[in-house]
């Protein structure tokens, strides 16, 4: 029986050494996972991103986060497969802009009124026109996974018309 286990071990310590490295390292290249390009230029991404939107004369949603943002994850979630999935698709063009751990492209947060301090992911909303019609100043996104889907999709619900 000690024979046996210590055969097996053996052999799970020589799977382990050998497959699960190769795992890791195929998994996603350094600097990729996640919804936030990290060598993206936020700057040209944003002008680009109004270009669409004045084609197709709907508002801008500038979002500020991080891959290792849980609230962050679940918010590009929400865009693509949840409730507010729809709705942004038809209402929004959308450009994520990523603020690395609070030392990236803080500047562009702070020209559209965007505190980072409070928050992330934090939003803004923009015309067509570039000019800021909505920003989360107070943190509004900073707790997403706890607001769920329905509450992403109230928020964006509220944002897309504004004055009800």
């Amino acid at each position: 029986m000690r024979k046996t286990m210590g055969s097996f071990i053996s052999f799970v310590f020589a799977f382990a050494v050998t497959f699960i490295p190769v795992s890791l390292s195929v998994a996603a290249p350094a600097g990729t996972s996640g919804p936030y390009d990290e060598a993206a230029d936020a700057k040209r991404d944003i002008a680009a991103t109004l270009a669409e939107a004045q084609r197709a004369m709907v508002p801008v949603i500038v979002v500020f986060g991080a891959n290792w943002c849980g609230d962050c994850k679940m918010l590009d979630m929400a865009f693509k497969t949840g409730a507010s999935a729809p709705l942004i698709a038809e209402k929004f063009k959308v450009v994520k802009v990523n603020v690395g751990r609070f030392d990236r492209n803080v500047d562009v947060a702070e020209s559209y009124g965007v505190p980072l301090k409070s928050g992330i992911p934090a939003v803004a909303i923009l015309s067509a026109q570039g000019k800021v019609t909505y920003a989360t100043r107070a943190g509004e996104l900073a707790d997403a996974r706890k607001m769920g889907d329905d509450g992403v999709y109230e928020f964006f619900k509220k944002v897309a018309t504004p004055g009800k």
